[in-house]
């Protein structure tokens, strides 16, 4: 399998170098990211739970999809790409914001990220991809809410950073009934 790399980035999102994936997250290194939410026309946000082969935070729930951009894509073309390989199909995606986060797991990685944050719409059922993804379903955000309060232990700590600096926008986005 192709060592995958990342994109070293500063403080501005310029970026500044390439670095294998692992050794960027050993070395706590400032690097591109995006995280997908996709909603359906219930106002729902569709979460999946990390496989749990995955290197850190398995079998923990999160956002539809997240990544790290390649050399030379944008951050929509990367958001659309992980979405087909990780969730099975395809929508349109708006960048919302971006905004960077720090945060130490207990295997010694850590992600630093310069996270892109996107949303999309998706009415249906998602074709897993078993090696990226355990389960999923379907939540209401105030319902995401109370769960992240009530187990916070099940989500992994970007979902819990950003969810909580999206949370207005998701419920404004909510179809009026």
């Amino acid at each position: 399998m192709e060592e995958e790399y990342v994109i070293l980035v500063n403080e501005s999102d310029e970026p500044i170098g390439l670095m294998p994936k692992m050794e960027a997250h050993q070395k706590a290194l400032l690097h591109r990211a995006f995280s997908v939410f996709v909603m359906n026309d219930k106002g729902e946000t569709l979460l999946q739970q990390r496989a749990k082969e995955k290197y850190h935070s398995p079998l923990l729930w999160t956002n539809t999809c997240c990544s790290h951009q390649r050399d030379g894509e944008s951050n929509i073309e990367a958001g659309k790409r992980r979405l087909m390989e990780e969730m099975g199909f395809s929508t349109e995606l708006k960048e919302l914001f971006s905004f960077i986060y720090k945060a130490p797991f207990d295997n010694g990685l850590t992600e630093h990220e310069y996270d892109h944050v996107m949303m999309g719409s998706f009415l249906g059922e998602p074709n897993i991809n078993p090696n990226e993804v355990a389960d999923w379903k379907w939540m209401h955000p105030e319902d995401i809410k109370r769960d992240i309060e009530d187990n916070p232990e099940q989500y992994t700590a970007w979902f819990k950073i950003i969810f909580e600096r999206f949370y207005d926008h998701l419920m404004q986005n909510i179809p009026a009934s």
